[in-house]
């Protein structure tokens, strides 16, 4: 049974996610290295103010994927292929060997500060349960205008559908879904238009950075955002990392591919378990595994004895 490794993206952040990380010594290298590029003490970045910040929130999931898969590495576990959500991609190109922390740590850090210099307020994101990508593109497009702008953003399952965009834009999407009969219409924690081409800006900086850090071959298979399909090649998940800030994410997409390749078993990183409710709720044939809710040590056996 291959196993997955899945790295959440923001909104599944908690406060206390790196102090409550288990004891292991590849999780206080993790922390101490993550520290050293910021020259402060990344373990201030997940109380409940702190976590406030969009910064803080990226630069705190980033370090707790990497913390923990680098964890699972050094116990044996090896994963046929690796793929995360949103700026849960950097951790997983981290993971596979495609950036060093360091680079990851440092782009990661560019783009949060990027997204809230062009949109501090006034836009974020909000979710759609219950109704297709057709039905929710034809309410976006209704809704839609130059003034309140709105997106399709990311196709999670093919009923679970995220826009984007101004908080004006996305209610009138909210409540047509909701007379659509949409069983969830929701704004979501997350301060900023992600996945949309509002953020075209953040993407067009981010690619010029990323064309000045030297990237590897993956090490695992790699799977990614905007197409949702297997990467082989450096220049290509370079170009996933970097655009996929302003195109939607095929997540959906991205783990079907996973299920074709053969992994049944997806281990989500902490602090999420969102990604693994998505799993299960579309693969009957595939385990799921938040390692967050459960301990390290069990979720490490269960890697172990998938083979």
């Amino acid at each position: 049974m291959s196993v997955a490794f899945l790295f959440p993206g923001q909104g599944s952040q908690v406060p206390g996610m790196l102090h409550n990380l288990p004891n292991h010594a590849a999780f206080a290298r993790t922390l101490d290295e993550v520290s050293g590029t910021l020259g402060a003490d990344v373990r201030g970045l997940d109380s409940a103010e702190a976590l406030q910040s969009t910064v803080s929130v990226q630069l705190a999931l980033l370090t707790s994927g990497v913390a923990v898969a680098r964890a699972l590495f050094e116990e044996g576990v090896k994963p046929e292929a690796v793929a995360g959500l949103s700026v849960g991609a950097f951790a997983a190109a981290e993971a596979a060997g495609v950036l060093d922390l360091g680079d990851a740590v440092r782009l990661v850090k560019e783009r949060g500060e990027d997204m809230v210099k062009l949109y501090p307020e006034g836009y974020g994101l909000a979710a759609i349960i219950g109704l297709t990508e057709t039905q929710v593109c034809t309410l976006v497009k209704n809704a839609y205008t130059k003034q309140n702008p709105v997106y399709v953003a990311n196709i999670n399952a093919p009923r679970q559908i995220v826009i984007a965009g101004s908080n004006e834009g996305m209610d009138k999407v909210l409540e047509a879904a909701r007379k659509r009969g949409a069983r969830k219409a929701v704004r979501l924690d997350v301060s900023g238009p992600s996945h949309c081409p509002l953020l075209q800006p953040v993407a067009d900086a981010l690619a010029k950075s990323l064309q000045e850090i030297h990237l590897q071959k993956p090490n695992f298979i790699y799977v990614g955002n905007v197409t949702g399909r297997v990467l082989r090649r450096a220049d290509a998940i370079s170009e996933d990392l970097a655009s996929n800030i302003a195109h939607g994410v095929r997540w959906y997409d991205a783990t079907t591919v996973l299920t074709e390749l053969g992994c049944r078993l997806f281990l989500e990183m902490p602090p999420g378990h969102v990604l693994s409710q998505l799993g299960r709720e579309a693969f009957l044939d595939v385990r799921t595994l938040a390692v967050g809710e459960t301990s390290f040590k069990h979720a490490l056996l269960v890697a172990l004895n998938s083979g």
